[in-house]
């Protein structure tokens, strides 16, 4: 499938954030990296960077897309996907 046709027709996305400490996603197609400050996902919508302190992914099914973070969050970041050069940690540390 063309990325363009990605972006045409995503899947269900959704974010719910109770708190600051519990954070539902929907449409999670991948973690692509994780530590208990910054969580990494590859979503319908595109790379989403969860940031924050004593971060635990709680539950993650890849068949229904659905993910639950517990921690102290501090900021959503989205931003294209992207092929990683260099891996993980050059990409957590930029």
């Amino acid at each position: 499938m063309e990325a363009e046709e990605i972006r045409k027709c995503p899947g269900k996305h959704n974010i719910i954030l109770e708190n600051r400490e519990i954070l539902n996603v929907g449409g999670v197609k991948e973690v692509s990296g994780f530590n208990d400050e910054n969580v990494l996902l590859i979503t319908d919508l595109g790379e989403l960077t969860i940031s924050g302190e004593k971060l635990h992914i709680s539950k993650f099914s890849q068949e229904t897309g659905e993910l639950l973070v517990d921690g102290i969050i501090t900021s959503l970041n989205y931003s294209e996907n992207k092929k990683a050069e260099g891996g993980f940690l050059k990409k957590l540390f930029r």
